[in-house]
């Protein structure tokens, strides 16, 4: 079923687990992340990078991930990942969004709560929740910085902006780490103890499952996906005979494959049989 951001969170808050957000492009990519989530019976977000609604992608994309939700007999939440602007935010809601991330995260605070702000109060219209950043969770190959979200700011953003979910920088980054990172897992706990919002891990690929698990005790329920999904897709492509023609036979395997990935993330965040 078709639900809000807000609704498999609360129910990670008062479960004790996380929800995984896995981002998908493509119909073979959301059938073997349902899938997952069918079998293991766990609430899951789809995510669709911003970059598909800056260009053309989401518009295709959109209508899979919501009939799949729709038909599902778990919960899931269709979510804008790293929003860049008004424009791919409006987009995704026309698309029907059930959960937005505006990523003001590289501009000074004031103004980062400013567009925050005023995308909350946009999305409230029509009783969206919204995820904001606050500290810049960069690329891995760029280094991971030593540099974590201050709590004194986290409150202070949470209370100007009215986000449901918060994105913090406590030792990850995005995509694939030359060496695994070590969380700050304090910063966490200490965030999630001042602020009602829901905090988020974002570059969940590559880190240690004890760190994950600890980032959980400590208070995430939101752990973002993406690298490591496409990275399973792409390679399973790879590996897969080019004696198989029909696309629909050649792509079950990459299907199947996703599929265990998202199972993986499922267990690891302990939301299996949490629907």
């Amino acid at each position: 079923m078709l639900v809000d951001i807000n609704y498999v969170l609360d129910m990670a808050e008062k479960g004790g687990y996380a929800v995984p957000a896995l981002n998908v492009y493509n119909l073979e990519t959301v059938m073997g992340v349902i899938a997952a989530a069918e079998e293991a019976k766990s609430p899951v977000i789809l995510q669709c990078y911003s970059r598909l609604f800056t260009n053309e992608e989401g518009y295709y994309a959109a209508p899979i991930i919501i009939a799949a939700a729709k038909k599902a007999s778990v919960p899931v939440a269709f979510h804008l990942d790293h929003g860049a602007g008004r424009k791919e935010v409006q987009r995704a809601l026309r698309s029907g969004a059930t959960g937005i991330m505006i990523d003001g995260s590289t501009l000074p605070f004031d103004e980062n709560v400013a567009i925050t702000k005023s995308v909350v109060d946009d999305c409230a219209a029509i009783g969206v929740p919204v995820e904001g950043e606050l500290g810049h969770i960069g690329v891995a190959k760029d280094g991971v910085s030593t540099e974590y979200t201050r709590v004194d700011e986290a409150v202070d953003f949470v209370n100007k902006t009215g986000v449901s979910c918060l994105a913090i920088m406590v030792g990850t980054a995005h995509g694939k780490y030359a060496q695994a990172p070590v969380l700050a897992i304090d910063r966490i706990a200490e965030i999630h103890a001042a602020t009602k919002a829901h905090l988020v891990l974002h570059g969940g690929s590559g880190v240690p499952d004890e760190q994950i698990k600890a980032a959980i005790k400590a208070g995430i329920v939101k752990i973002n996906f993406s690298t490591d999904l496409c990275l399973t897709f792409i390679n399973k492509i790879f590996e897969t005979s080019r004696d198989k023609i029909a696309i629909d036979m050649f792509m079950k395997e990459a299907v199947e494959a996703v599929k265990q990935f998202a199972l993986g993330c499922i267990r690891l965040l302990g939301s299996e049989g949490k629907a």
